[in-house]
């Protein structure tokens, strides 16, 4: 796991631990929950119920699943889902998205967290990348399938002693209760780019490069301005 993959939940629950303060103890479920150089369950506070679930056997795993596409966990049960570097090797993520939208309450909350660009890294197949547009195409599928469902915030954040930018997005069961929830991610955090917020189209640092494609440019312009210094 990667560092940006644990700061970054570390700020979704700086941001919405607070709105679950009146429940005697908020369900956390992690999907790939596997501890591989790091896992969440350090971000989580002391107050919550953790659940780790994972396909196979290993460190901070407490249920294995039998089917990748099912989780274990009854309709309207789950607080919060969690899942970070795992929907990019999911064949058929928008399976899964769908039961997470089962198993959280009305005002359960998911927070996603997967590569926009990276190495590729099979576990056992590496299939996706999610763009700043990625959070909105779920909530139309969520809505297709007549769950109504809110992306609260999404965002880019920058790279951090290794080559991963994250998309990270906080997605709401239900859009009604947008209002239970008056904090946001992104109301502190300024290393990202195409930041998303409930109730606007406009991006927040919005860019059309990476931050990969960034780097390349100016390398490029510094041979450019080399080779006219040694002409």
């Amino acid at each position: 796991m990667h560092p940006t993959a644990v700061s970054n939940c570390k700020s979704f629950f700086e941001a919405y631990a607070s709105s679950f303060s009146s429940q005697p103890k908020a369900r956390v479920i992690e999907i790939g929950s596997q501890d591989v150089n790091g896992n969440l369950r350090s971000t989580i506070p002391s107050d919550f119920e953790y659940v780790g679930v994972d396909f196979i056997e290993g460190k901070n795993v407490d249920i294995v699943l039998e089917d990748p596409y099912k989780l274990p966990f009854e309709n309207n049960s789950v607080d919060i889902v969690l899942s970070s570097s795992c929907f990019e090797h999911s064949e058929m993520f928008w399976l899964v998205f769908l039961e997470i939208m089962r198993v959280l309450k009305p005002k359960g909350l998911f927070y996603l967290n997967v590569p926009s660009n990276g190495w590729f890294h099979r576990h056992p197949v590496d299939c996706w990348r999610f763009y700043p547009d990625s959070g909105r195409a779920l909530v139309s599928w969520a809505k297709r399938n007549s769950i109504n469902a809110a992306l609260l915030e999404s965002y880019t954040s920058l790279q951090a002693k290794d080559v991963w930018n994250d998309f990270v997005a906080v997605f709401l069961k239900d859009e009604k209760y947008v209002p239970g929830f008056p904090s946001r991610i992104l109301n502190h955090k300024r290393d990202i780019t195409n930041g998303l917020i409930y109730g606007s189209n406009d991006f927040i640092s919005k860019s059309d490069a990476t931050e990969d494609q960034k780097g390349l440019s100016i390398i490029h312009r510094k041979r450019i301005h080399r080779r006219r210094l040694e002409a």
